[in-house]
């Protein structure tokens, strides 16, 4: 490269032609914690638009007569929308959209415990508002958009279908960000892939929430919490076994991949160094 300085490396010279060094880095950088309103905007987001197609479909088949939308349409949407977030947001804040999925990445090590309460508040808002947007367009519709037992399913047995659920849906989920897979963006398929079959087999049993935001979001704007215990307790013990689950499979997370695909890789993920490589090469 031209204009090196005998004694320096590439990367060290590319470094003070930016100026400061470290300065382009520190720019970008994710990790540090005055870039933490990105994260829970994203997560905020993120959930908005996954409760919107998974609720908005529901509500806006009882709007125009429940004759347009297939069920088949309405289980396979969210896992379509959460295939899409992942791809493009997952690197900001890991895109966990789910509050089991955050405590479960706290609990394998990959997320710090004092960023958990602000994503699962950040969750619930964005599920909340985006019950109230339904509504505001299309109106109250009954029960439409909640997650509820179908008929002659008790809100026990829709809890334990809601924890089996879960456990498939953490599993994929800790599974896609161990270090031990290294998928990639292949995640995304994985983790919506299984939201859709999930879907498939579950809606008609307890409506295949998996998700305490999802469920009680639209039900504190409705003003409904029939069985809301059951989408509560159910993801959360779902995550807790998800957990012991990939404990057993790989032992102790924590690993550096696993904390980035929890916590998101933008900023940590481009540096200087690389675009010297891509330049060199």
């Amino acid at each position: 490269m031209s204009g090196e300085v005998p004694g320096q490396t590439p990367e060290l010279t590319v470094l003070r032609t930016l100026g400061r060094p470290n300065a382009l880095v520190k720019q970008f950088d994710f990790s540090d914690d005055s870039y933490e309103w990105r994260r829970l905007f994203a997560e905020l987001f993120g959930t908005f638009l996954l409760v919107f197609v998974a609720a908005g479909g529901p509500l806006a088949s009882a709007r125009i007569g429940g004759k347009e939308l297939p069920s088949a349409v309405l289980a396979v949407a969210p896992g379509l929308m959460v295939l899409a977030i992942i791809l493009f947001m997952g690197t900001v804040s890991g895109a966990h959209l789910n509050p089991v999925v955050t405590v479960a990445f706290m609990l394998r090590g990959d997320f710090p415990a004092r960023r958990v309460p602000m994503y699962i508040v950040a969750q619930f808002a964005g599920a909340a508002i985006a019950m109230l947007v339904l509504v505001a367009l299309l109106g109250k519709q009954g029960s439409a958009g909640l997650t509820l037992p179908g008929h002659g399913i008790s809100a026990a047995v829709a809890m334990g279908w809601e924890a089996v659920l879960t456990i498939g849906l953490v599993s994929v989920i800790l599974g896609t960000a161990s270090g031990a897979q290294q998928i990639g963006s292949l995640a995304a398929i994985a983790v919506g892939g299984y939201i859709a079959l999930a879907g498939l087999i579950g809606a008609g049993v307890s409506g295949a929430s998996m998700n305490p935001a999802r469920s009680l979001g639209p039900a504190l704007v409705l003003g409904d919490w029939t069985s809301w215990w059951a989408y509560l307790a159910g993801p959360a013990i779902g995550a807790l076994i998800a957990v012991g689950i990939a404990e057993i499979l790989r032992g102790q997370g924590g690993g550096t991949h696993d904390r980035e695909a929890a916590q998101g890789t933008l900023g940590i993920g481009w540096t200087p160094r690389r675009l010297v490589r891509r330049r060199a090469g």
